[in-house]
């Protein structure tokens, strides 16, 4: 259920920032080169958000 609530959205958060920076001001960087650092970022927020959040908010 955490899953859904907050790592998926961050996770779609991050990616969409990072492209749209990565798109208007890295315009330099190979396409394929951006999209592999993106995936990069989306995971590695991922990671930290499922540890940072709690696991039930129910059982305070």
């Amino acid at each position: 259920m955490r899953a859904f609530k907050f790592v998926i959205p961050i996770m779609l958060l991050v990616g969409g920032f990072g492209w749209m920076k990565l798109t208007k001001d890295f315009q330099e960087v190979p396409e394929l080169s951006r999209l592999f650092i993106i995936i990069g970022a989306m995971i590695v927020s991922g990671i930290i958000s499922y540890f940072l959040f709690p696991k039930n908010e129910d059982e305070r």
